[in-house]
């Protein structure tokens, strides 16, 4: 089994995407209008972050939910329904695109979610990414707070992706954590890389451009081996106040390089 567009390693690829829930627009672009024509848009502004690699277009779809009920396991979470996870899956399959499966796992436990999404990531062309902001503890409700996670929590669901990959034979497979503050992953020394997963730590900072180059500088400091970056980008919050959004050639400009760039 190879990647959407061939090989097995992902440094062959800058991965770019949008992120989303049908019927949710406030959780991103993935979840609006229709899903070729998203997907149509994330191939273009893939290509213009293609200098210095191949462009993997991106799907990264909410697959559980934080939410500010209990619900009826008490998990604060609700999961997308199978049939949805199918629909993206086959309409980033007819892309070649990578279909990224996000969680916020609220009060539930972050592997049991990770697990419960087993059939889709045992596929070559499905990957991981963890919303631990969405991650509470004891007592906490998502939304209040930021919730977070830690460097050994984060190497526990590598070493479960990596045992996928192994059995199944499958290349690299991404797995995405979005950190929007320092507090969000704890004790991040703790983090070990895993075989056939590639960990990567996307800043999900908000606001102006300075603002947003700031996040970048304090969270990519002092990075442990082996883990690479990421970059998000809002379309509304980062330009609220008549500021304007970062343009490809900005973010290439980091240093360094981020190998994921997602818009919301």
């Amino acid at each position: 089994p190879e990647l959407p567009r061939g090989g097995r390693r992902l440094s062959r690829y800058r991965l770019v995407g949008y992120c989303g829930l049908p019927g949710a627009a406030a959780l991103g672009r993935l979840g609006t209008g229709d899903l070729g024509d998203r997907i149509a848009q994330i191939e273009r502004t893939a290509r213009a972050y293609a200098i210095d690699r191949e462009p993997l277009p991106v799907l990264e779809l909410l697959a559980t939910v934080a939410q500010g009920t209990a619900g009826p396991d008490g998990g604060y979470r609700s999961r997308t329904p199978a049939a949805t996870i199918r629909r993206f899956h086959r309409a980033a399959r007819r892309q070649r695109a990578l279909l990224l499966l996000n969680v916020q796992p609220g009060r539930a436990p972050v592997l049991d979610e990770v697990k419960a999404l087993r059939e889709w990531l045992v596929h070559p062309d499905v990957g991981l990414a963890l919303d631990p902001e969405w991650q509470m503890g004891p007592g906490e409700v998502p939304g209040h707070r930021y919730g977070h996670t830690t460097g050994g929590e984060l190497t526990r669901v590598a070493r479960y992706l990596s045992g996928l990959v192994a059995d199944h034979d499958l290349p690299e497979k991404p797995l995405v954590f979005h950190q929007v503050a320092e507090s969000v992953v704890r004790d991040q020394s703790a983090l070990r890389p895993q075989p056939g997963v590639v960990m990567i730590k996307s800043a999900d900072g908000i606001g102006s451009p300075g603002m947003k180059r700031e996040t970048w500088r304090r969270l990519v400091a002092d990075l442990p081996d082996g883990l690479r970056t990421g970059f998000k980008l809002f379309y509304d919050e980062d330009t609220q106040g008549g500021g304007s959004l970062m343009t490809p050639e900005d973010v290439l400009a980091l240093r360094p390089r981020p190998d994921y760039v997602m818009y919301e």
